[in-house]
């Protein structure tokens, strides 16, 4: 099915705007502050993945029209209705969330286990740490927070998660699951992190997707950002390529992609910019694919991610929000 993208938001230190994540880099850059953007009411017990995700969410759901303002806030002291500091402008239960994250909570998990250890049991463990555990807390919290009712999907898939998520956001428009689907990606720089994966500078961020099918953004006029033409899962890099057929006029490539691959072909490794992205880098791929539309370049765009080694790479093909599909007979999501 092909399904359009109508809203990006990005919580990316150095990248605040869609075409900057393949100009920009991570190097220098002020961390990202979410209290700063949405405040600090709610953000207290989330971990970083989270409160990223809330920001980068926001700021799509208000870029593709379906919100206005920054979130449902929590119940007030006393009991009674929570206090709303956002208007949903579309039916919650037509919006379904896709969050990827690999190493989200992982923190948290490593926080709470040590304790435990430490302790001989729980007795000393506080009630509020008991959602911080659960792998798909950064999803629910999106949920709850702008009050979307539809769908609720946590993937944490490896190097693929990504572009996995928004294959699956794919899936629900074409299953009539929900109207809207918002994908996020977002991973979080921690020391639990770096010494899990080995790298000294990974990924603080998040980025979002809006996407609905291109009826639904027309029936509200919608401004189409870039359009999702095919997904393709393979064993290698490959036989991606080979399956996403042809040249497209540009690649977001995996850190570990040989340098002749696709040669002449403008590359982009954000990975290279922001740092190992690991669940995010999908997303932030897709993102980056529609600052590349938004400053006047062509497509098809191809975003690859994953490796070799794993047995496990995932393509997707973008074209330009004019396009009229993709050229080369891609394998249909």
């Amino acid at each position: 099915m092909s399904a359009v993208v109508t809203g990006v938001g990005l919580a990316v230190p150095g990248a605040r705007t869609a075409p900057q994540l393949t100009t920009h880099t991570a190097e220098g850059a002020e961390p990202f502050d979410p209290a700063a953007l949405i405040g600090k009411k709610g953000l207290r017990y989330l971990d970083q993945a989270t409160r990223l995700a809330l920001c980068a969410a926001r700021d799509a759901l208000n870029a593709a029209g379906l919100m206005t303002g920054d979130a449902r806030l929590a119940t007030p002291p006393g009991g009674g209705a929570p206090a709303v500091a956002a208007e949903l402008l579309v039916p919650g239960e037509s919006v379904a969330v896709v969050v990827s994250s690999n190493f989200g909570n992982l923190d948290s998990v490593c926080e709470v286990a040590t304790a435990i250890a430490a302790d001989g049991g729980t007795r000393l463990l506080s009630p509020v740490y008991a959602p911080r555990l659960s792998s798909n807390v950064t999803a629910s919290e999106i949920a709850i927070r702008f009050g979307l009712r539809g769908p609720n999907l946590m993937l944490c898939n490896g190097p693929t998660s990504g572009l996995d998520a928004v294959h699956w956001a794919t899936v629900l428009l074409a299953a009539g699951r929900a109207r809207h689907v918002l994908v996020v990606g977002a991973e979080p720089a921690n020391d639990v992190v770096r010494r899990l994966t080995g790298h000294a500078h990974p990924l603080d961020g998040a980025a979002a997707l809006v996407l609905e099918s291109p009826a639904a953004a027309a029936g509200r006029d919608a401004p189409v950002l870039a359009r999702l033409d095919g997904y393709v899962r393979t064993g290698s890099l490959a036989d991606c390529l080979a399956a996403l057929g042809g040249a497209p006029h540009a690649w977001l490539a995996p850190r570990q992609a040989p340098t002749d691959v696709l040669p002449g072909v403008p590359r982009h490794d954000l990975e290279d910019r922001w740092g190992a992205a690991s669940g995010a880098l999908g997303v932030l791929q897709c993102a980056a694919a529609v600052g590349h539309f938004a400053a006047g370049g062509g497509g098809p765009v191809y975003a690859v991610a994953g490796t070799d080694v794993d047995d496990a790479v995932a393509g997707l093909v973008l074209t330009a929000p004019g396009g009229a599909g993709s050229e080369d007979g891609v394998a249909r999501a």
